[in-house]
């Protein structure tokens, strides 16, 4: 590998250091000298320059990444053709990548990951919508700022690696974990092949857990093809229902069955953080193919069957020619796989079938490791004689003697007041109201302009098709009208200053709703705008714009402090934001050093506390509208050991009593007088509290004087003073 340090490249670029090496390219830290600014370099190595065919592919789809403008995209700044040196310069990123802040967190909590996901489908959504794929989506790819921000990297380079005929080995395995089942089959692949690496990148921040491990490469790829996730919510039970059907949707293996674009995903994210109770009516689990399907389960406890991904046989020329670079391992997997099923299937010896009728298939079939050696069909019957689930006839029956892997046919109860709701797509309003009503459905027709769909026909119903209502329930029915003569184009505005923004919207007879949000980067552009560019609305209509002003949502501050020292081995530190718990760390040696803790927060006036085994040892005040957050106000307070109250001063002389508590060690010392016929004047009657346990040297101890019988009760306080 060249090493490009202390070097200067076309005269502007001054290298500095390594910060990054892929499989692909080296990246280097490097100091533009004519726009003065630090920038990053990737500089494909030189192996991958003798490639022809790379290099043109490089050339070209480097041209096409470098019109990306976003605020979640690593900007391209310039690229190089030469003959023995290709590079691109980037926006350099001062952050870690997102598997690393997975691996440092374990996994992140769902609103976090929510917070991410938006930022990067909005930014495949931008690139999707410029006809960029980006094919190699996964943590590793997306940067994270220290403010939360999300900045994805790499796009386009992923395609390139189509050109490398080697086998699937060990070098891949850290994107053959994300890739979609279409790119590992070779196929030609679209945007949705970037939402299956979208699904798998959430399921990894929810979890900690890749979906499909291995110790081999083609191993995991063949689990993408043919195997189903573990569900996220059985590793971390904290992921509402919502999250977790969203981010199955996108790993649906079947393209039809997974979200159509990044902007679908974003609805169905914006829904979910308007009511993170909800839950969806999916279709991806509906019985379309019987001779295809794997038995499951819907969430409402009604049998269904789940379909398994299909071998697409209309594969272009080229997408085989120049398939990834696991593509020759797969294939070689999957021939060894093909003769080992063969082999099997003619050697192997026949299973007799069990009885199954009478049992329930959701609580004693379903993924039961004792029937492994049968596939199932389920077909729903409905029979409210029978309980949810039971099974009511198979096919072949008990008894029969079949191969393992053999198709079986069970036939599941189900409950009437559950219906299936029919496809209406395509059908006019009358047709579509008139077959669901006789389903038993309530109808509500509401007419919607959409552009890719044909005026007065159904373009799509809620709940959605093939998916199961109550009786009784309402069907919307969306039927799509022709364009408005009112209706005008919103402008694309996200990336523009507010201004230009506001412009362009008001030119076009919109109204222009600016809303200023906390934004790091960018300040004054619109890094949001609802409804998206390109949507038809009618004139007059409002487009609100959100601009950046500056100020980052949060950010990170390190405080630092000193630990106490000589008073025990060890002890418990807690850290406190405006009085809320932050963080508890156990077990920390007291040695008198000085310790750092990363915070993160929001807002300007924030106090900060930390205390050991639970007495105050500093106290500070961060701002986090700075980048990184600013710490000031530190103040240390000293730590001192529980000290034990004497229990011999009753009857002793005051000044003596007053003594022996300060020599002691307490500093809050209250006298009071009172009437007492059983003790001398002037001596101890007792203390509060009393003497032979440990209290802190500031708790207040009350030390009751005797005055003699005369006096009156009670007498005033009296403090020692110091």
């Amino acid at each position: 590998m060249d090493n490009y340090c202390g070097k200067r490249l076309d005269g502007r670029y001054e290298i500095k250091e390594i910060i990054g090496v892929g499989g692909m390219a080296v990246v280097y830290k490097a100091y533009d000298n004519i726009d003065d600014r630090i920038v990053a370099i990737k500089i494909l190595k030189q192996e991958l320059l003798e490639n022809e065919e790379f290099r043109r592919r490089f050339k070209n789809e480097s041209k096409a990444i470098a019109v990306l403008s976003h605020p979640n995209i690593v900007k391209v700044y310039d690229v190089s053709f030469g003959d023995r040196l290709q590079y691109i310069v980037m926006e350099y990123i001062e952050g870690i990548t997102l598997k690393e802040y997975i691996e440092q967190q374990g996994y992140i909590n769902w609103k976090d990951a929510v917070h991410f996901l938006t930022q990067i489908l909005r930014a495949l959504q931008h690139a999707h919508d410029k006809g960029i794929i980006h094919r190699d989506i996964k943590p590793q790819n997306i940067m994270l700022l220290q403010d939360g921000t999300i900045k994805v990297t790499d796009f386009g380079i992923a395609r390139f690696s189509r050109g490398d005929t080697k086998t699937l080995t060990e070098s891949a395995i850290g994107s053959v974990h994300y890739i979609s089942p279409e790119q590992a089959r070779g196929e030609v692949t679209d945007d949705k092949a970037d939402i299956y690496s979208v699904g798998v990148v959430l399921y990894e921040m929810l979890t900690g857990q890749l979906p499909f491990q291995s110790d081999s490469a083609v191993s995991v790829a063949i689990m993408q093809l043919q195997q189903e996730a573990k569900r996220p919510r059985e590793i971390n039970p904290e992921i509402p229902i919502g999250l977790e059907q969203i981010t199955l949707r996108a790993m649906q293996k079947n393209t039809r069955d997974r979200y159509h674009s990044a902007a679908e995903m974003l609805m169905d994210i914006d829904q979910f953080k308007k009511n993170p109770a909800i839950k969806f009516d999916y279709s991806y689990f509906v019985d379309k193919e019987p001779t295809k399907y794997v038995g499951a389960q819907r969430g409402n406890n009604v049998p269904i069957s789940k379909p398994v991904a299909e071998e697409t046989e209309e594969d272009e020329y080229d997408g085989r020619k120049k398939a990834i670079a696991i593509v020759g391992g797969i294939a070689a997997g999957l021939a060894v796989l093909a003769l080992i099923i063969v082999l099997f299937v003619s050697l192997g010896q026949k299973v007799e079938l069990p009885k199954f009728v009478g049992m329930n298939y959701n609580d004693e079939i379903f993924e039961n490791e004792k029937y492994k050696d049968f596939v199932f069909v389920t077909q729903n019957v409905n029979d409210e004689t029978k309980e949810l689930g039971t099974v009511i006839e198979q096919s072949p029956n008990e008894g029969t003697k079949v191969r393992k892997k053999s198709k079986v046919i069970l036939k599941i109860a189900f409950n009437d007041e559950n219906v299936l709701v029919d496809n209406v797509v395509g059908k006019t309003a009358d047709e579509a109201k008139k077959i669901l009503e006789e389903k038993g459905f309530v109808v509500s027709i509401v007419e919607v302009y959409d552009k890719l769909s044909t005026a007065g026909l159904v373009f799509k119903t809620f709940p959605s098709e093939n998916t199961y209502a109550e009786r009784g329930s309402t069907v919307t029915v969306y039927v799509a009208t022709d364009e408005s003569e009112n209706a005008v184009k919103v402008p694309a505005v996200v990336g523009d200053s507010a201004d230009i923004a506001k412009e362009l919207i008001e030119k076009v007879g919109l109204v222009c709703k600016v809303e200023e949000v906390n934004n790091a980067e960018n300040k004054g552009m619109v890094i949001f705008q609802s409804p998206d560019g390109d949507t038809s609305v009618e004139v007059g209509s409002t487009v609100t714009i959100k601009v950046s002003n500056g100020i980052p949502e949060s950010s990170n501050a390190t405080v630092s402090f000193t630990l106490p020292k000589g008073v025990g081995d060890s002890g418990t530190i807690k850290y406190y934001l405006n009085d809320n718990l932050y963080k508890t760390e156990k077990d920390i040696l007291f040695s008198g050093k000085s310790k750092s803790i990363e915070v993160k927060g929001s807002g300007d006036d924030n106090t900060f506390v930390v205390t050991a085994n639970d007495k105050k040892i500093y106290e500070c005040k961060i701002d986090f509208t700075k980048v990184p957050g600013v710490v000031s106000d530190g103040k240390d307070f000293a730590y001192t050991d529980d000290i034990t109250l004497p229990n011999d001063l009753v009857e002793k002389l005051k000044a003596e009593a007053e003594s022996e508590l300060k020599a002691a060690g307490f500093t809050n010392i209250v006298f009071k007088t009172v009437a007492d016929d059983t003790i001398e004047e002037g001596r101890v009657i007792k203390t509060d509290p009393a003497g032979g346990s440990k209290y802190p040297a500031d708790k207040k101890i009350t030390v009751y004087i005797s005055s003699g019988p005369e006096a009156e009760e009670p007498d005033t306080d009296e403090g020692s003073g110091d």
